[in-house]
């Protein structure tokens, strides 16, 4: 783990390669497309982040979203505060990072994180129907994500210099912090591997008990 080998640089390039993309889906590419995720599962730490790069979420009402890093003391550096920032305000982009609760969808549409809940297993027909009934809207979308852009930009350098902070915060993390870490992205595999599994490893809502 570059964290135990004190591997700054290693870190920073871990970072840098997990924004830029982001920055430049931000920007749409260069172009004028209108960027749309599609949230099927829970989606956690960088996962949420990559999903609030869009101009659209729709997610399907099983589906939790949050932020656990600070489980394990650390917090989400590659883009989170900044994307949070901007959609509900710094005070309440503070309490979600720093509360590590998974949230349901409804309470995040409702907070304006989330545009679309559609059942569970429609996410994609919900997709292919929201681009066909709003195909003749697109230029005026368009425009409009544009003067987001304008009006609330995020630069790289802002983003870079936040994962300055992350890899600096990363780096003061101890042993039992990389512990809960590791319990955590094993609760994560096995969430994903096995739904419906029995109660004999920790679950994400016991580990923010423990933590």
């Amino acid at each position: 783990m570059l964290i135990k080998a004190r591997d700054r640089e290693a870190l920073m390039h871990y970072a840098r390669a997990c924004v830029e993309p982001a920055w430049r889906r931000l920007c749409h590419y260069g172009g004028q497309a209108t960027t749309i995720s599609l949230v099927q599962g829970d989606a956690l730490g960088g996962g949420f982040e990559c999903a609030l790069t869009s101009d659209i979420i729709i997610a399907e009402e099983s589906v939790r979203m949050g932020f656990p890093e600070i489980l394990f003391n650390l917090f989400p550096g590659m883009g989170a505060y900044s994307l949070l920032a901007r959609r509900i305000g710094a005070v309440q982009a503070e309490r979600m990072i720093l509360g590590g609760e998974l949230h349901e969808v409804g309470y995040l549409k409702e907070l304006g994180l989330v545009d679309i809940v559609v059942p569970k297993g429609q996410g994609k027909e919900a997709t292919e129907d929201f681009i066909r009934r709003h195909r003749r809207q697109s230029n005026g979308m368009r425009a409009m994500y544009r003067c987001r852009e304008f009006t609330n930009p995020v630069s790289l350098e802002e983003l870079i210099s936040i994962c300055e902070v992350w890899t600096d915060a990363a780096l003061r993390l101890d042993d039992r912090d990389l512990r809960m870490m590791q319990r955590l992205v094993k609760a994560q595999v096995r969430q994903r591997e096995e739904p419906d599994c029995e109660e004999k490893n920790l679950s994400l809502d016991e580990l923010t008990v423990l933590a």
